[in-house]
């Protein structure tokens, strides 16, 4: 019998595209039963004319279908792959950026941690906690797999608020490892590692290079003689026309003796000491751009409707080749046996020994017939297990704030988050989130809600 997967926010065309490109390309799941769910059904439509153009070009004919009734997409779903955002660009994540900057707070990603992480937290695992509580009604038995940032936050509560069975899948370590390869100018495919923390805060325990005649090089001192040399490579993605560099990355490295996962622009946001209002030199410095999603966004906005049309395009051929994603590795190996290890964000349960039980970990997971199956690593190192633990403590309240409707323990996640109170005092942090709340308040449950507050920036 064929899987059924089940794509919820669909509407996400290109990394829908990618997932199925990746799904299908596997011929024991050619004939897999794909449903494509999202609220918007112009995304919906489109998104279901390329399902249908990824199938043509890979030349099989899979079974697909769209809709907008989450009951009847998610019914005897064997998995569930979420890619959804919840208020959107606009008007939430512009609301995430811009309130903050009035009190002198600024952001690059604002996705995972900080104001922006913490509030798109807010809005999102309200959501996720309805997809599921539909899960456990009509396919107890579903494999989710989330991609929904902030990765960790999300699935530390539906793992603490539900049975079903969820793994947060990100493509940071893949991708960074070959990076670290680029840099260093070893093959990327020769390149071996064991990384454990959490989710864009997790390090290289081991970074090895396996040679082909089966000598094993341990490459901790190659990137120790890159980093003092300084010259960093400026990488152009395909999808924006600006560089990033990895300063902040390799300074991390410098200081605490690893290799950090996440890339700069995103890790400069997760501590107290690369973003500062009254330390532009430090921007300069370590090449942090400032409000880069929103750019990124921007850019993707501009051409929409011109890759719309190219997608839909009926006389144009469709590009399909292999992403980096773990999702199809999963369901490949659940369904056929073939053994494999991805990197998981899963809870804590004796995993890692110096983080809190119970919160989400990003550790190695050997994935078959039995499902994915997490590896115990033991104690980290104690510099970077405390560095985590300053993040974990924002992940844990805001979770709580969610599930238990506990509001102050929102203030308290803002109030505890490193970049956050490196700028802002606790009467600034408390005023900047009732006016983020209150700006939210259609995408908040009830409970996080505020009604006639006033506030006083200062």
């Amino acid at each position: 019998m064929q899987p059924k997967i089940v794509l919820i926010g669909a509407g996400s065309t290109v990394f829908a595209k990618n997932l199925l490109g990746d799904i299908l390309s596997y011929p024991e799941l050619a004939q897999s039963q794909i449903v494509l769910f999202d609220i918007d059904p112009l995304r919906l439509k489109t998104s279901e004319v390329v399902a249908h153009k990824v199938a043509q070009s890979l030349g099989v004919k899979a079974n697909i279908s769209a809709t907008t009734d989450p009951e009847r997409a998610l019914e005897g779903a064997s998995y569930a792959i979420s890619m959804i955002q919840v208020g959107g660009y606009k008007p939430s994540t512009v609301i995430d950026f811009e309130i903050p900057k009035k009190y002198g707070l600024r952001q690059t990603i604002g996705d995972t941690l900080g104001i922006g992480g913490i509030m798109r937290a807010l809005r999102t695992v309200p959501v996720l906690l309805e997809y599921t509580r539909i899960m456990e009604r009509v396919c107890p038995d579903v494999l989710h797999l989330n991609y929904v940032n902030p990765m960790a936050i999300n699935c530390m509560a539906l793992s603490k608020a539900s049975k079903i069975k969820v793994v947060g899948l990100c493509h940071s370590v893949p991708n960074t490892a070959s990076e670290i390869a680029s840099d260093l100018g070893v093959p990327a495919d020769e390149v071996q590692y064991l990384v454990a923390g959490i989710n864009h805060m997790a390090f290289y325990l081991k970074l090895e290079q396996h040679h082909k005649d089966g000598r094993i090089e341990d490459l901790y001192p190659k990137v120790r003689e890159f980093v003092n040399r300084g010259q960093f490579t400026r990488r152009v993605p395909a999808d924006m026309p600006w560089g990033l560099t990895d300063a902040v990355r390799y300074e991390v490295f410098k200081h605490f003796g690893y290799s950090v996962t996440e890339s700069s622009e995103h890790f400069s946001e997760y501590v107290p000491w690369f973003i500062k209002s009254h330390r532009p030199d430090l921007l300069e410095q370590f090449q942090i751009p400032l409000d880069e999603y929103i750019r990124r966004c921007e850019l993707q906005l501009e051409h929409w409707n011109e890759l719309r049309q190219r997608l839909e395009n009926p006389d144009e051929q469709l590009q399909v080749k292999r992403s980096t994603e773990y999702g199809s590795l999963i369901i490949h190996s659940v369904e056929t046996g073939q053994p494999r290890v991805i990197y998981g964000n899963v809870s804590n349960n004796g995993l890692i020994d110096n983080l809190p039980a119970g919160c989400c970990v990003e550790v190695p997971c050997l994935v078959d017939k039995n499902g994915v199956q997490p590896t115990k690593i033991g104690a980290i190192p104690m510099q970077l297990a405390a560095l985590m633990r300053t993040n974990v403590g924002v992940q844990e309240l805001t979770a709580e704030a969610v599930l238990t409707g506990n509001l102050e323990h929102v203030y308290h996640a803002a109030m505890l988050d490193p970049h956050t109170a490196a700028e802002l005092d606790l009467r600034q942090i408390r005023n900047l989130v009732d006016e983020l709340l209150t700006a939210h308040r259609d995408y908040l449950p009830p409970a996080l809600q505020l009604e006639g507050k006033s506030f006083n920036p200062s």
